[in-house]
């Protein structure tokens, strides 16, 4: 018991230390900065968050889709936490298609809290065609399905750099550090100033890369902060479950060793008088 107890610690242990890596690193070279969300402690900034949203809406939106997300998560704890009033009118901004109507015909409305984030393109083809043969990836959980996680996104959108001497690059294509092959199609989508930061905060390309990844980082897992407590919880409860455990069974194997012992004395007693009783002369014994 005692060596499954020390077994599920040394478990428990490595689980706390791997959740507090991100993402695994292919890459050790990735531009790094401080995230609040990093480790099972850790919480996402609300006005990064809400930073990030504006970037994304401003910058990315035009060809990046967030399909999985819903704009009531915009206002749910543990994301950017905006007031209803706000979030409502976030998603009046943007118009969805329903239907059909008494006609049987498809119409566009304003979008509503339980709508899913209105997508740039109708389908793959025609984003694909938009932009150059390439195809603008879903950002739902972009910063999941790309090893290095938040890093990678913050490096990529700092990585554009100067061709290389000697490297050939084909028209609308571009040289950046961090993405494999050194080969994007996208050109460097940041720049100093290119959103007004509604909150005042100075928008730098560094701010807005970092910005912008905390809320790819929250769409990817919109519970995150929700699941770490519901985590924690857990890990103590099984911590104090095996406790409670080990001491129960410390006190029955202690009843147990104790009912060994007597039961040794006794035989050792019945042992003494049998070999008394054998040395005696049998004519005397009665």
């Amino acid at each position: 018991m005692l060596v499954l107890l020390n077994k599920i610690i040394i478990i428990i242990f490595i689980t706390l230390i791997n959740f507090s890596v991100h993402s695994e690193e292919i890459n050790v070279n990735y531009k790094k900065t401080n995230w609040s969300f990093d480790g099972i402690f850790g919480t996402f900034d609300r006005t990064s968050l809400q930073r990030g949203y504006q970037v994304y809406n401003e910058v990315c939106a035009g060809c990046h889709s967030i399909q999985y997300l819903s704009y009531r998560n915009l206002s749910e704890i543990g994301g950017p936490e905006f007031s209803i009033e706000e979030a409502k009118a976030i998603a009046s901004q943007f118009e969805i298609e329903d239907g059909p109507n008494s006609d049987g015909e498809m119409f566009m409305r304003p979008a509503r809290l339980s709508d899913k984030f209105a997508k740039p393109y109708p389908n793959i083809e025609a984003a694909t065609a938009a932009n150059g043969g390439a195809y603008p990836p879903d950002m739902s959980v972009l910063a999941k399905a790309r090893a290095g996680g938040a890093n990678y996104i913050y490096s990529l959108l700092l990585g554009y750099d100067e061709t290389p001497a000697g490297l050939e690059l084909d028209d609308g294509v571009y040289y950046n550090t961090y993405m494999p092959g050194n080969k994007i199609k996208m050109s460097s989508p940041l720049f100093d100033g290119i959103v007004e930061y509604a909150d005042g905060t100075e928008a730098t390309m560094e701010q807005l890369a970092k910005d912008v990844t905390t809320f790819l980082v929250w769409a990817s897992e919109p519970h995150l902060e929700s699941q770490k407590k519901m985590g924690f919880k857990a890990i103590i409860y099984l911590i104090i479950l095996l406790t409670l455990v080990y001491m129960s069974k410390q006190k029955i194997w202690s009843k147990l060793t104790s009912k060994k012992q007597e039961d040794e004395e006794m035989f050792d007693k019945v042992e003494r008088a049998v070999s008394e009783y054998e040395g005696e002369d049998p004519k005397t014994f009665k």
